[in-house]
Order: C-alpha cells, then sequence, then structure tokens
C-alpha cells in the first residue's frame, strides 16, 4: 500500500495561485521591472549601434576578424530586443500554459 499512500500523496492540489493585491509594493515592483526592461532596450540600442559600425569598419578595412564580431554581435543585440520586447507575452503565454497542466 505505499505506492498508493505516494500518489495521493502526489495528487494533493495546494490550492495556491497568483494573486494581485496580497502584498504591498506590487505597484513599486512592476515599476522597478519596468525600468530594468527600458534601461535594458537602451542598452541593446547603443549595443547594437556599435556592433553595427563594427561591422562596417571591418568591411570596409579589410578585417575579416572585426567584421565578423559585428556580425555576432549585431545578432546577439538583435536577440536581446526580440527577447527584451517578448519577455512580458512569453511570461504571460507560459503562465497561462501552466493554469492548463492538471
Amino acid at each position: 500500500m505505499p505506492s498508493i499512500d505516494r500518489i495521493i500523496y502526489l495528487a494533493y492540489d495546494p490550492g495556491v495561485t497568483p494573486k494581485e493585491g496580497g502584498l504591498p509594493g506590487l505597484s513599486v515592483l512592476k515599476d522597478v521591472v519596468n525600468s530594468i526592461n527600458l534601461y535594458g532596450i537602451i542598452a541593446v540600442v547603443g549595443a547594437l549601434s556599435v556592433s553595427l559600425a563594427v561591422w562596417a569598419w571591418g568591411h570596409f578595412t579589410g578585417g575579416h576578424n572585426s567584421e565578423a564580431n559585428g556580425k555576432k554581435g549585431a545578432l546577439v543585440s538583435a536577440g536581446a530586443a526580440l527577447g527584451l520586447g517578448a519577455a512580458n507575452g512569453a511570461v504571460a503565454f507560459f503562465s497561462t500554459l501552466g493554469t492548463q497542466v492538471k
């Protein structure tokens, strides 16, 4: 019978769900996270600008290593911009998907 007890224990629902307004300071935390996201996007714009300049410099001077590094930097910057822009939607999507798990 130990296996049946284990199955019952694994099927226990603790009843925990996200609830807004349970703790003070939620609006401040949202503002902080939004500001961090904004700083990240601004940093990505700067990184993309520098990467594109390095890519162009390497191309026009014949520096193949600089050109390759500029291309990598541009791709990483584009990926970071995609991630920062989609962060809220991705978390909301997977959070909603997680509520469907039974």
